[in-house]
């Protein structure tokens, strides 16, 4: 490890990694270590909120949907007892609602899956306000359209009526839009 990327860790190395996926939660934490961080495991919301409580890190990678329930559950618990702590969010389940609520309650970034180490040093190493890259391939407008129904939907509690209502279209349309699996 160089000793710039040291200084760009800081003197507190330590890393929380909360993910179900157990091969991909130890491979990420061998990487990470790699790199200069000190990385502890945790495979749980239950055991995420008890490390951060106990031991809060300097960084974070957290997995937004968990086996026991949802990581930002994890994410709050961190930026409670740590402000200052940079905690990234991952997940295989990208939705544009769900990385607002996440930079909302104090995630620094939000990854999609599957995001290697070197995208998650990146995202955790960024500076302040920095912008991200443009994207190498942005969604199309098919995509964009579906997220924006699915922010909609969210922010209805999931109610199809109330959505559709304020969508202006008709509730088995939009029943039909929720039932497909998101456009590329």
């Amino acid at each position: 490890m160089t000793e710039r990327a040291l200084r760009e860790i800081g003197p507190d190395p330590s890393l929380l990694i909360v993910d179900d996926d157990e091969p991909f939660l130890k491979r990420l934490a061998r990487a990470m270590e790699k790199r200069g961080f000190r990385p502890e495991t945790a495979n749980s919301v239950a055991s995420g909120k008890a490390i951060a409580t106990a031991r809060p890190p300097a960084y974070a990678v957290v997995d937004l949907r968990l086996e026991d329930g949802n990581g930002l559950d994890v994410v709050e618990t961190l930026r409670a007892r740590r402000p200052d702590s940079r905690i990234v969010v991952l997940t295989g389940y990208g939705a544009i609602a769900t990385a607002v609520a996440a930079v909302k309650i104090g995630a620094t970034d939000y990854l999609a899956k599957p995001a290697d180490a070197d995208d998650v040093i990146a995202a955790l190493l960024a500076p302040e306000n920095a912008l991200p890259p443009p994207p190498e391939n942005p969604m199309s407008a098919d995509r964009v359209r579906w997220e924006h129904i699915q922010r909609v939907y969210e922010l209805c509690d999931r109610n199809v009526s109330e959505t559709a209502r304020r969508l202006n279209m008709h509730r088995r349309t939009l029943q039909r839009i929720l039932a497909k699996r998101s456009p590329r």
